[in-house]
C-alpha cells in the first residue's frame, strides 16, 4: 500500500515531461509536411478547384451532347412528322412513343450515314492516329455537317438570325457562321416538318368529314363519328402501305 502511494505522485510528476516531449516529436513530421507543401505548390486547393471545374464542364457538355446532335440532324423533321401521323390516325399511343423514337433514331442514322462517314474519314481517324490535333479535327468535323445543314436551310431563316444577332451577312452561302447556321437549320426543319404534317393530315380529315356526313344523313347523331372513322382510316392506311409512303417521302426529302 505504501508503494502505491509513492507511485502516484511520481506518475503525476512525469506528465509535464511527456506533454512537452510530444510537440517536440511532432515537429520533424510537421517540418516534413511544410517542405512537401513548398516543393509542390500545385498540390494546393487551387489545383483541386481547377480540376473540379474542368470535370464539371466536361460533364455538362456530355449531358447536352445528345440534344445538340439531335437538333443538328434530321431527327427533328422525322419525329414531328411521325407525331402528326399518329394524331391524324387517331390511335392514341399507337405506335408507342418509344417505338416512334426508335424508328426516328434509326432513320436519322440511315440518312446521316454519308455525313458520318465523311466525318470519320476526315476527322476522327486522323485524330486517333495522332496525325492532327484536336482543334483541326473539330474544324474538319464541322465541314460535312455544315454542308448538310446548309442544303436543308432556308435563306429567309438564315437572314432572320443574322438580323437578330446583328452580325455582318456573308457574301457567299458557304461562309455562313456555324453558330447562326444551327438555329436556322432547326427552324427550317420544324417548318418543313409542319408542312409535311399538314399533307399527312388532309386525307384523314377527308375521311372524317365523309363519315360525319354519312352518319348525319342516316340520322345517327348519337354515334360518335370518330368511333366509326377510326377503323376506316386504319384500313385505308394499311391498304395504301402508308408507312412506306411516309418514310419514303421523308428519306427522299433529305437526300
Amino acid at each position: 500500500m505504501t508503494k502505491v502511494r509513492w507511485l502516484l505522485p511520481c506518475a503525476l510528476c512525469l506528465l509535464p515531461q511527456v506533454a512537452w516531449a510530444a510537440p517536440a516529436a511532432a515537429e520533424p513530421a510537421q517540418t516534413a509536411l511544410d517542405a512537401l507543401a513548398v516543393a509542390d505548390p500545385g498540390a494546393g486547393p487551387t489545383s483541386g478547384a481547377g480540376t473540379a471545374l474542368r470535370i464539371l464542364i466536361v460533364m455538362t457538355a456530355l449531358s447536352l451532347l445528345p440534344a445538340i446532335v439531335l437538333t443538328m440532324t434530321c431527327f427533328t423533321r422525322i419525329i414531328i412528322v411521325f407525331s402528326f401521323l399518329r394524331q391524324a390516325l387517331g390511335v392514341q399511343g399507337m405506335p408507342p412513343t418509344q417505338v416512334m423514337t426508335g424508328m426516328a433514331l434509326f432513320l436519322t442514322m440511315f440518312v446521316m450515314a454519308p455525313v458520318g462517314a465523311k466525318i470519320h474519314e476526315q476527322s476522327i481517324e486522323p485524330l486517333m492516329n495522332e496525325a492532327i490535333p484536336a482543334e483541326v479535327a473539330l474544324a474538319r468535323a464541322k465541314e460535312p455537317l455544315a454542308q448538310f445543314m446548309l442544303a436543308h436551310t432556308r435563306a429567309e431563316d438564315l437572314r432572320l438570325f443574322y438580323d437578330v444577332s446583328n452580325r455582318p451577312k456573308p457574301k457567299r452561302r458557304a461562309d455562313v457562321d456555324f453558330f447562326v447556321l444551327v438555329p436556322a437549320f432547326t427552324l427550317s426543319e420544324v417548318k418543313t416538318a409542319f408542312q409535311m404534317g399538314f399533307l399527312v393530315l388532309v386525307p384523314f380529315l377527308v375521311v372524317d368529314l365523309v363519315v360525319s356526313s354519312v352518319l348525319m344523313a342516316m340520322g345517327m347523331i348519337m354515334l360518335p363519328p370518330a368511333l366509326v372513322a377510326l377503323p376506316i382510316k386504319v384500313m385505308l392506311f394499311v391498304l395504301a402501305d402508308g408507312w412506306a409512303i411516309v418514310i419514303g417521302s421523308l428519306v427522299r426529302s433529305l437526300s
